[in-house]
């Protein structure tokens, strides 16, 4: 009887873990995608004050939850830690996900385009290879 009980314990454990994450008939999540960590790469090519905020506010959100957070800046975005606004303050938002441990990083192209050389910047000046590998290792890319 134990050992029977023993092998529908593992048989359960097993279904659990190997079967792909799919909603339940009420919404609700599977048990273990719930409680994946992700790796969660955020692209970043607006400089309207508003949209940038909102993008690090969630990321700031997402490294809360145990995710992982990179955020490339690429054409307009790379203007983010430039950004002057009297309602979002973009720069406190950014250093907050640095703080957390959150990861920042700059088109140099397109800093080089706005006579930006990147220095005594929040981010990381990198290149398209650093996006792509970025893509390649998130689980999931947002795009702002």
């Amino acid at each position: 009887m134990k050992l029977k009980l023993f092998f529908s314990f593992i048989l359960i454990l097993l279904t659990i873990y190997l079967l792909p994450a799919q909603d339940n008939r009420d919404g609700s999540e599977n048990i273990i995608n719930s409680l994946k960590k992700e790796k969660i790469g955020i692209v970043l090519y607006s400089n309207d004050p508003e949209t940038v905020w909102n993008a690090f506010r969630l990321a700031n959100y997402s490294i809360s939850e145990g995710d992982t957070v990179s955020v490339f800046l690429l054409g307009k975005g790379v203007e983010a830690k430039d950004l002057k606004s009297k309602v979002f303050d973009i720069k406190e938002k950014m250093k907050e996900f640095l703080d957390a441990g959150g990861q920042i990083l700059a088109c140099g192209t397109c800093l080089s385009l706005r006579k930006d050389k990147g220095k005594n910047s929040l981010c990381t000046v990198s290149s398209m290879s650093d996006l792509y590998s970025l893509i390649k290792k998130s689980d999931r890319i947002l795009s702002f």
